[in-house]
């Protein structure tokens, strides 16, 4: 598994939320794992759970290791990759026994997190020098780091978006349309790809939410509102997808798709977009390189919308890492996050935008800001409530199974209007809040 998953973590499965999931942590409700302050007295052995099972393999994981004992020479680091990390985890987490550091599954209540992990420090104080602190803060604490940003958007190759003689982003879904309809017909390259079959990129589609208006508050309007109302984030999102299947401007046979080997295949041009976020670019890039297509065609452009005229584009977290409240070595745990956050340059490895709120933003970005592409954050203030309400409509807005269900719709596999079935998402999920609600 070599993507990101934070933003696509299978909430789907979230209708379980835990119920067999008793850990012990009553008794270590509100642990601290406090930041080591000499680095020679740390000691022990840690296991670090993670979903890259290729930079596990490849032994990546193991040179950043090699890197931090420079500076934690008592530490010795292990890695666990899971190829099924969320569902996994879920089922170790009904002991003690899930590893030392591990990505925070999205499973878990929010409310749950100081069961379960050991607190890294205030919000007031880490907010000043991170960002997203946000998205794992329980009652003013911080349970989990995540080492890297993201921004969702279109990969696309360049060459052949300029072949089809399209040389601006397009500024609303229609140019959209246009531009791959150009593409379809001067390339013979598939316009786009919709991963249908892989499931777990279709779920990218959710993160237009707050770049089509620019609304920093667009997880509150989640919990508050129809996430399908007219006009709203997720509608427009959601309809441009459908018009893209319906109009014959992705791959013929959705089951057929493979993620994988769409990677090489629009690095020679066969394929022409896809809508992923910064952390496929380095993927797509190596894919070039090994078939021997020149890396720099490989692009990627913000949602086709924009706010006063200006492009917008969220950033979020990737999976966010935390101590285990059971560990026996809290401290070596905590260094590890502190050291692979602040030192161990995965961010810049994977192009991607820096926790740091001082850091520079990625090569890979520098189109955006020659564009004047706005970058928000949104506020996370009511995202528990949004899980909560997602899990109990059973609708699923981080997993693929409406998405799937939308493609089919447009492909004329299953019956029905799209009005009719974004209707029915948003009266399932408001009737839900208004429960969730009293």
């Amino acid at each position: 598994m070599n993507r990101r998953t934070t933003l696509t973590t299978a909430l789907g499965a979230a209708v379980l939320l835990l119920a067999g999931c008793t850990g012990t942590g009553g008794s270590t409700r509100g642990a601290d794992a406090e930041a080591p302050t000499d680095p020679a007295r740390v000691s022990g052995t840690i296991t670090v759970l993670t979903q890259r099972t290729d930079l596990v393999q490849d032994g990546t994981m193991d040179r950043y290791a090699a890197a931090f004992n420079r500076t934690y020479p008592k530490v010795k680091v292990k890695f666990q990759a899971l190829a099924n990390y969320e569902s996994e985890v879920k089922i170790r987490m009904n002991t003690e026994n899930y590893g030392d550091v591990l990505m925070i599954p999205g499973v878990i209540k929010k409310s749950d997190y100081p069961r379960f992990f050991a607190s890294l420090g205030t919000r007031a104080e880490r907010a000043k020098k991170y960002r997203f602190t946000d998205f794992t803060t329980v009652g003013g604490k911080v349970y989990g780091q995540s080492p890297i940003g993201v921004t969702p958007g279109f990969v696309y190759n360049k060459r052949v978006w300029k072949q089809a003689g399209i040389t601006r982003w397009p500024a609303t879904p229609a140019e959209f349309l246009t531009a791959l309809k150009a593409v379809k017909q001067k390339t013979g390259a598939v316009p786009y790809y919709t991963n249908f079959a892989a499931g777990w990129p279709l779920t990218s589609w959710t993160f237009v939410n707050g770049s089509v208006h620019c609304d920093t508050g667009a997880t509150t309007k989640l919990a508050e509102g129809n996430p399908w109302a007219e006009g709203a984030d997720l509608r427009v999102g959601d309809t441009l997808l459908y018009d893209i299947v319906h109009r014959g401007l992705a791959e013929k046979d959705p089951t057929t798709t493979n993620w994988e080997a769409s990677k090489g295949r629009l690095a020679k041009g066969e394929i022409a977009t896809e809508w992923l976020g910064t952390w496929a670019v380095i993927q797509f890039r190596d894919a070039a390189k090994k078939a021997g297509q020149n890396s720099d065609d490989i692009g990627f452009m913000p949602f086709p919308a924009q706010a006063g005229g200006t492009f917008c584009a969220v950033v979020g977290p990737d999976y966010n890492q935390a101590v285990n409240v059971h560990s026996p070595h809290k401290d070596a745990a905590r260094a590890w996050i502190d050291w692979f956050t602040d030192k161990s340059g995965y961010d810049k490895d994977n192009l991607a935008i820096s926790p740091l709120r001082d850091a520079p933003l990625p090569s890979v970005l520098k189109p955006y800001e020659d564009a004047g592409v706005k970058l928000i954050e949104l506020d996370d203030t009511a995202g528990a409530e949004v899980k909560q309400i997602d899990s109990e409509s059973e609708v699923g807005i981080n997993a693929p199974d409406y998405r799937q269900k939308l493609v089919d719709l447009a492909r004329g596999a299953r019956g029905g209007s799209l009005d009719g079935f974004l209707d029915d998402l948003g009266e399932k999920w408001t009737g839900t809040a208004k429960r969730v609600g009293s």
